[in-house]
C-alpha cells in the first residue's frame, strides 16, 4: 500500500483502500454501524458517482475497491461521515468501553475514530484488481470465522458468487478494463 487518502493522484483509476479503527476496536460488530457504512458508500455513489467494486468489512476494519473522479474528496468525505455518525451512535448507545478508549482533540470535544493513516493502492490491470478482490474476501477465512468467502455477511465475495449480498456493488467486469 503506497498512499493516504489526500495523496491519491490517480483518480480516474480504481483503488484499494484499507481503512482501521483506533487501536483495533471491534466497532464493527455492532450491525447498526456497519448500516452507516453502507449509507455513507449509498451516499458517495450517488452525489459523488463513486464506483465501488468490491469491499469487506471485519470487526475492527474493512478494505474497500472503489474509484471515482476525485476518490481524495469522496474518502474524506466517507471518512469525515462515517466517524461523526458512529461516534453519535456510540454516544446514543453508552457504548463507554469504545468511546473511552478512543484519543479527544480539539480540548477533548471530538472523538478521533480512524487509525492514520488509512491506506491506498492504485489498481493496474485486470490481473491486478481479481488478485485484490481475493485478498480482500479472504479476511474471513484467515480468521478462522468462516470456510468460504461468501458465507462472511458483510463482504461482496456474496455479490461475485451470484448471491444476493447485503449492499450492491458495480462489479468490475462490467466497467472498462483497469
Amino acid at each position: 500500500m503506497s498512499d493516504t487518502c489526500s495523496t491519491i493522484t490517480e483518480h480516474n483509476k480504481p483503488h484499494h483502500v484499507t481503512c482501521v479503527v483506533h487501536e483495533l476496536l471491534p466497532v464493527f460488530s455492532q450491525p447498526e454501524v456497519v448500516r452507516i457504512v453502507f449509507d455513507c458508500w449509498r451516499h458517495l455513489r450517488e452525489r459523488c458517482g463513486m464506483r465501488l467494486y468490491g469491499y469487506v468489512i471485519m470487526e475492527e476494519h474493512l478494505h474497500f475497491l472503489a474509484q471515482a473522479e476525485r476518490l481524495d474528496i469522496c474518502l474524506g468525505g466517507f471518512r469525515e461521515q462515517t466517524a461523526g455518525r458512529i461516534v453519535k451512535y456510540l454516544e446514543e448507545q453508552r457504548l463507554e468501553r469504545f468511546l473511552k478508549r478512543f484519543p479527544t482533540v480539539e480540548g477533548g470535544r471530538k472523538y478521533c475514530f480512524w487509525q492514520e493513516p488509512w491506506e491506498t493502492e492504485s489498481i493496474s490491470g485486470s490481473a491486478m484488481m481479481c488478485k485484490t478482490l481475493d485478498y480482500i474476501h479472504v479476511n474471513p477465512i484467515k480468521r478462522g470465522y468462516v470456510d468460504r468467502a461468501e458465507q462472511w455477511r458483510y463482504s461482496s465475495a456474496r455479490n461475485y458468487a451470484g448471491e444476493s449480498g447485503v449492499f450492491g456493488i458495480d462489479r468490475w467486469e462490467d466497467e472498462a478494463d483497469v
